[in-house]
């Protein structure tokens, strides 16, 4: 069987380094700061943005567990409107941090954490741009080098 995206990212130490790069690059960039500066913003968001992709790339139900469900996670970026650019900027910053991070730089493990960022971006930020009427007890989507898994939507 094949490891996880977790896994071959480099399992549960590799994730919050990536997160507070993904977090000071978002911060750096004059479009993302400003919903990355906020005042507020979760104390521990470095810390739940980490456990939340862990969780999505295979790791451990710790978000969903001690943190929210999907349905939060949409409801926190829902109602903002048109965002123009803003998504393709953060996938941007997001493959940035994979290198920042020191993630593999295997070919097809970029190709599936681009694919994955891609569909968060137009699934989570612009699914409701002027609607926060989101369905509750939707499940954290988990994603594998195949895309995303099936199972995890019919669960919850």
């Amino acid at each position: 069987m094949r490891q996880s995206l977790y896994d071959f990212a480099g399992g549960e130490r590799a994730f919050e380094p990536f997160a507070a790069a993904l977090h000071e690059r978002c911060l750096a960039d004059p479009e993302l700061n400003h919903p990355f500066s906020h005042p507020g913003q979760h104390p521990q968001h470095t810390q739940r943005l980490a456990a939340y992709l862990a969780e999505a790339f295979g790791g451990p139900a710790s978000y969903s567990a001690e943190c929210a469900n999907q349905s939060h996670v949409v409801w926190l970026h829902a109602g903002n409107g048109d965002m123009s650019d803003l998504g393709r900027r953060f996938a941007d910053c997001f493959m940035l941090a994979a290198d920042d991070a020191g993630w593999p730089d295997d070919p097809e493990f970029r190709a599936a954490i681009r694919a994955y960022i891609d569909w968060a971006v137009d699934t989570v930020a612009m699914s409701h741009p002027d609607d926060t009427d989101i369905p509750s007890g939707l499940p954290l989507p988990r994603w594998s080098w195949d895309g995303l898994e099936r199972e995890a939507l019919d669960k919850g």
